[in-house]
This record gives C-alpha cells, sequence and structure tokens, in this order.
C-alpha cells in the first residue's frame, strides 16, 4: 500500500514508472470506448471512495473514469454528508470506517491536516485530489502532457510557470526536483514561492529559477504553464491581487518571448490571467492536459494499489 500526497515523497523511480504505464495505457486505449475495461482488469472488484470538500470537474471526472476503466467502481462523498466535523465523529472513527468500506480513499479538501491526519490513520491508500499546498496528480498529468507533445524526456526543456505561486507549482517545484528540469518562475515578488519550498529545491539539487519580469522567465520556453489567479481560497482583496499580476497576463505579445513552437498548458478553469488569443490558439494544448488526466490518474491508483508494471 502506497500513498499518493506529495510529489516530494515519492521517489523519482516510481514517478517514471507511473508516466511510463500512463503512456502505455493511453496507446492501448485508442479503439476503446470510453467504459470498456482493460484489459486484465487490474483493480476488479475495487472500491475507490472520493470526498470533495472544494468544487471539482476534471479531478472527479478522471478519478471516476480511471478507477471504471481499470475494472473497480468509486463512490462519491460529500463532507457535508458525513458526521465528521459538525456531527462530532472522530478521525480515527471516520478513517476506520473508510478504510473497512473502501480499498482506497481520494480527498479534495481545503484542509492540509486532514489529508495528513488520514494519511496517518486510514489502512487503505489516501490520494490527494487537491491541497491548499498541492495538486500532485495535476503536476504529474501535465509533466506527462508535455513529455508526450514534445516527444522528448522533460529534463531537455525549459519549463516555464508565469502566474500565481499556488498549489500547482509546488507540485511542479517538486516534481522539477525529481525528475531533473529547469523550472523558470515569473511571479510578483509578493507572490514569490514560500522560502521553504524553494530552500529545500535547491537543497536537493533543484533547478528552480524565479524572476519578477515575466520577459526574462518566459525567453526561449519551450513550455509555458499558467493558472487561474484568483482561486477559490482566494480570502483578500481581490482587485489589488489582480492589479498586480497586470504585466504577468499571458498576451500574444509576451508568448513571443517564449520559442516558435512552444506549447500553452492551463490547468483550468480559467480567468484573466491568458489572452483568449492565446488560449484559443495552435500553441494552447489545454485539452489534450485535461484529457491526460484520466490515464495519469489510473497509473496513479496502480501505484498505490502496488500493481504498476
Amino acid at each position: 500500500m502506497k500513498h499518493f500526497v506529495n510529489l516530494k515523497d515519492i521517489s523519482s523511480k516510481d514517478l517514471r514508472k507511473i508516466l511510463t504505464d500512463a503512456k502505455i495505457r493511453k496507446s492501448r486505449r485508442k479503439k476503446m470506448s470510453t467504459l470498456e475495461v482493460d484489459k486484465g482488469s487490474p483493480l476488479k472488484n475495487k472500491l475507490l471512495i472520493q470526498m470533495f470538500e472544494k468544487p471539482s470537474l476534471r479531478t472527479r471526472l478522471s478519478f471516476h473514469l480511471a478507477i471504471k476503466q481499470l475494472g473497480g467502481a468509486t463512490l462519491t462523498l460529500r463532507s457535508n454528508e458525513l458526521h465528521l466535523g459538525e456531527g462530532g465523529e472522530t478521525w480515527e472513527d471516520t478513517a476506520k470506517i473508510l478504510s473497512t468500506y473502501g480499498d482506497a480513499f481520494m480527498l479534495r479538501t481545503d484542509n492540509e491536516e486532514k489529508i495528513e491526519n488520514f494519511k496517518k490513520i486510514l489502512k487503505i491508500p489516501i490520494i490527494n485530489g487537491l491541497s491548499p499546498n498541492s495538486h500532485p496528480s495535476q503536476a504529474l498529468s501535465d509533466i506527462f502532457t508535455i513529455e508526450e507533445i514534445k516527444d522528448k524526456s522533460i529534463s531537455k526543456l525549459k519549463i516555464v510557470w508565469i502566474g500565481d505561486s499556488n498549489n500547482v507549482l509546488n507540485s511542479l517545484i517538486a516534481v522539477s526536483v525529481k525528475l531533473n528540469f529547469n523550472l523558470y518562475i515569473g511571479c510578483p515578488k509578493k507572490f514569490y514561492p514560500s522560502k521553504n519550498l524553494l530552500d529545500w529545491a535547491k537543497k536537493n539539487g533543484g533547478k528552480v529559477y524565479v524572476f519578477s519580469d515575466p520577459k526574462k522567465a518566459i525567453l526561449n520556453a519551450d513550455v509555458v504553464i499558467s493558472d487561474k489567479v484568483i482561486s477559490l481560497n482566494d480570502k483578500g482583496n481581490k482587485k489589488k491581487k489582480i492589479n498586480y499580476f497586470k504585466s504577468f497576463r499571458i498576451t500574444e505579445k509576451l508568448i513571443n518571448y517564449a520559442k516558435d513552437d512552444c506549447i500553452f498548458l492551463h490547468c483550468l478553469p480559467r480567468g484573466s490571467e491568458v489572452e483568449e488569443k492565446v488560449f484559443l490558439s495552435e500553441k494552447s494544448k489545454v485539452w489534450q492536459q485535461a484529457l491526460n488526466r484520466l490515464h495519469v490518474q489510473k497509473s496513479i491508483l496502480l501505484y498505490c494499489f502496488g500493481k504498476l508494471r
């Protein structure tokens, strides 16, 4: 049994295994229908319990289909339907019930402590479907998409993030260390990634470079990644924050500083941080990126169950 909570805690070897397995599984589904089960039904009779404390479209759909295509089933819960929290049930009791009924638990939460508490108590694998500080499945899927399109190891590419420092970027920083690639970040100084994370990356041989000038960050980029500047977690002055990011908006003019064959990725939903002309351009691979969540999620599940090739 293995958990999938933070990419910092997963070995480079295992991350590469997940990516390799996802590539093989995707190639084998070219002529298969959506609900057709993969050969061998590797997770036959396994139940994935999902709980969402935050809105979700891509994560919800991809994990739902992932377990079904592997031969298992899924049950989706909402936190306000449980006794946990206002109902007064303890973490320990809830975890024991989940462990009794399910074979794996996927949690999308607004509280980092919940992930860690469940991880300590559960007798089944837990998967982080998104937390305030991490979005590991999204970041790993982005790597898969980049290597698929560019047809080369990510270690040979210049990867650029333009925008806010959030959970997706945190996971990209972690995976950049694990898979040894250059990550350039364009972000206002006020919104730089945490010093602790940058120090961890440096200590572990990471090649992470942060710029307050988006043009310097994006210069000669092979891949440009962004995310919504105003997220559901933002509680402060949103207009003021948007103003900070005005010069970091990904426009045609800004993306022209990247290589001619660069690609643009965005984990969605989008906001004003990207110009429509860029989002809908040939450089944009956001729909392929979104679909790839399914294939990578399947391999993440197999990793958690100890069934990767």
